[in-house]
């Protein structure tokens, strides 16, 4: 089996699943932390109106979000909106975003039956949007109870498409279109007890769950999925090596090598290639450039720069989610291993999360 981590590029990902489908594996996965959510149709998790649209929408109404922590750049947007007029409605935990929000209250059951207020103002709405948060992914039924709203609330009219699920990880969609999701996540991963698990930059996993599995670690910053491993191959960071990454609304975007990775680490997609000799299961490229080649021979939108047509359809899904939603960032300055390890980032959440009195140099 191969984790992918949250700031993995395409290409390692490619790599790694070639690995385990060349030794006889099947199961991929990247999300982490439990979430389980539906993927046969990635138009259902994706954030389908671009972003720079998203500063027309007239309507909005956050699901299970706290999008100042989530995805900062949407806030950002969502500000722009609301400067010409839109008006947001918020289903969840309450939160400053730094704009006015009407909260409708935090629990998931208001899905099935939205204040008449909310209702009247998408029905007036030209370009209606719904922004769903990871909060909703974690609560059974919740996702099937928005996009039982798609059609309520008007989210799709000509050229517009006002459905939106938004994730923090820069690796999600990518890994998503490579099919790095099992059915029933992380905790049927685990429960198949595979020999074998490369851990791919993983960091947020729980890997007392893999105490029968033999842990290969390819990543940096010795973060968890290092401390949890047998083996660890020092691997690159993304300012270390190329690579492809997908977007939150599905952007193929291109990264180059800044520097070179430090030490006896090298780009992560090399380490596989060398391990697969060693392992008598030889993958089928000898450079950077052959590997994105098979990459997008499998994955052909991963070769075109730019938004990635999904189209449209809607996985029929369990509704009725009742209860409260909560935010899955509880701490916005450590939410990655880079993070974790900058001294600069542990004072700010300290000081700005834990409340840690710091003293100031006397001026």
């Amino acid at each position: 089996a191969a984790v992918a981590g949250d700031l993995l590029d395409c290409e390692t990902m490619f790599a790694g699943k070639a690995l385990v489908e060349k030794l006889g594996g099947t199961m991929l996965e990247g999300r982490q932390t439990g979430l389980a959510y539906d993927v046969s149709s990635l138009s259902s998790v994706v954030f389908n109106t671009p972003l720079a649209d998203l500063e027309t929408a007239d309507v909005i109404l956050l699901v299970g979000t706290n999008l100042r922590w989530e995805a900062p750049l949407v806030n950002t947007r969502l500000r722009k909106a609301i400067k010409k007029g839109a008006k947001v409605f918020g289903i969840g935990p309450e939160f400053d975003l730094t704009y006015k929000v009407e909260w409708l209250g935090n629990d998931a059951s208001l899905l099935a039956k939205l204040p008449e207020a909310a209702v009247e103002a998408f029905g007036k709405a030209a370009r209606p949007a719904m922004i769903v948060g990871g909060g909703v992914l974690a609560k059974d039924g919740a996702h099937g109870d928005t996009l039982a709203l798609v059609e309520t609330l008007g989210l799709i009219k000509d050229g517009w498409n006002g459905y939106n699920v938004l994730h923090f990880a820069a690796a999600r969609m990518g890994g998503l279109m490579l099919g790095y999701a099992t059915a029933g996540g992380i905790k049927a991963v685990a429960a198949a007890k595979p020999k074998l698990l490369f851990s791919l930059g993983a960091d947020e996993v729980d890997y007392a769950a893999f105490e029968d599995s033999f842990k290969v670690y390819v990543g940096h910053h010795g973060d968890k999925g290092a401390h949890a491993a047998d083996v660890i191959l020092p691997g690159a960071s993304y300012a270390e090596k190329a690579g492809t990454y997908v977007n939150l609304e599905g952007r193929v975007q291109r990264g180059e090598k800044a520097v070179f990775a430090p030490g006896d680490a090298r780009e992560d997609w090399s380490i596989l290639r060398a391990l697969s000799d060693v392992m008598g299961a030889t993958l089928p490229f000898d450079s950077f450039e052959q590997l994105r080649a098979e990459m997008v021979k499998a994955v052909p939108a991963l070769g075109i720069e730019g938004l990635v047509d999904y189209g449209w359809s809607m996985p029929k899904l369990p509704t009725g989610a009742t209860g409260e939603l909560a935010s899955p960032i509880k701490d916005f300055y450590l939410t990655n291993a880079i993070c974790r390890a900058s001294p600069t980032m542990q004072q700010c959440s300290a000081e700005l999360v834990h409340g840690v009195e710091f003293a100031e140099a006397a001026e």
